[in-house]
């Protein structure tokens, strides 16, 4: 089943605020523009964005609230097949894994949560006697339109 990207605004400030991290303005920004985010982002697409919230957000802000967003469990780093060069994108960490399914032609990124994939983690888990804490799965192809 696709998988849906949505998200309660504020979440992120909510969670970071109640670890006891200090929230400021160019913080705010980038949470929003990552809250708000419809698709996955790369740290310059963040940047740009956040600019457009408070013109004083500067590229080592993001950086460093990327990292702190990765250490504190809230968002992943992906680099989604490399389909767009080296670069890493970011999204929030959902409640629910899901397989990332990248088009080698067009770029796009189509989510997909499953069943299947819930089961094998746990049979992982199991059969391997291994305590899964984060799963990703990234499968490259070709979607139906560039099939055609």
């Amino acid at each position: 089943m696709p998988f849906p990207q949505t998200e309660i605004p504020g979440r992120l400030q909510k969670q970071l605020a109640g670890r006891g991290i200090r929230m400021t303005a160019q913080r705010r920004a980038i949470l929003s523009v990552i809250e708000m985010a419809t698709k996955h982002l790369d740290a310059s697409q963040i940047l740009r964005k956040a600019r457009r919230v408070d013109a004083t957000v500067d590229r080592s802000t993001v950086y460093r609230t990327l990292d702190l967003l990765k250490r504190q469990g809230l968002i992943d780093e992906l680099d989604l097949m490399h389909i767009k060069g080296e670069g890493h994108y970011y999204e929030r960490r959902l409640d629910r894994d899901h397989i990332h399914m990248a088009c080698l032609r067009c770029g796009k990124i189509t989510e997909f949560a499953s069943k299947t994939f819930d089961s094998l983690k746990k049979q992982l888990e199991r059969d391997c006697h291994f305590h899964i804490v984060v799963s990703r799965l990234e499968v490259g192809g070709y979607c139906s339109g560039c099939r055609r």
